[in-house]
């Protein structure tokens, strides 16, 4: 099973948002080394964030895979406790990664659940992962409870 993570307006405006100040911040000084410089900085920024850029959630009996732009990171079914349907507070604070910038991706920290990693495009689409170890992982997909109901088949095998 796989299903496409989908950016809120949210997401898309601020991604909008921060490229078109990018560029606009691109022509501020009329210098080389400024071109040279910020277009550097612009592109590391992007190639960083496109690494964790979620595009698909996948599943099949063996592992969840988590589709980024560049890399495909995978959880074994083995190493999942639970997987539940879970929706974001408005509570939750962003420890390090995006809150909106290509997606919601990062550590984040809420309170009830507390630390985890998040790859979503809608808070309203989101299913929350717990790992064996104490890790927990908060997806996001088009058809979050098919996806939730796969795996919690999956864990019952």
């Amino acid at each position: 099973m796989k299903q496409q993570v989908v950016l809120s307006k949210f997401c898309i405006i601020s991604t909008l948002a921060c490229l078109a100040l990018f560029v606009g911040c691109t022509f501020i000084l009329p210098e080389i080394w400024w071109y040279i410089g910020w277009s550097t900085f612009v592109a590391i920024l992007l190639i960083i964030c496109l690494c964790y850029m979620p595009m698909s959630i996948g599943a099949d009996e063996n592992a969840i895979y988590i589709n980024r732009s560049f890399k495909m990171k995978s959880v074994s079914m083995t190493e999942i406790k639970s997987a539940q349907l879970h929706t974001p507070s408005s509570g939750t604070i962003r420890v390090c990664g995006s809150g909106g910038f290509l997606g919601y991706w990062g550590w984040f920290s809420e309170r009830g659940i507390g630390k985890y990693f998040a790859y979503y495009g809608k808070m309203s689409d989101c299913f929350l992962v717990e790992l064996k170890n104490g890790r927990k992982y908060i997806l996001g997909c088009k058809n979050a409870p098919d996806m939730v109901e796969y795996i919690n088949k999956q864990l019952k095998k």
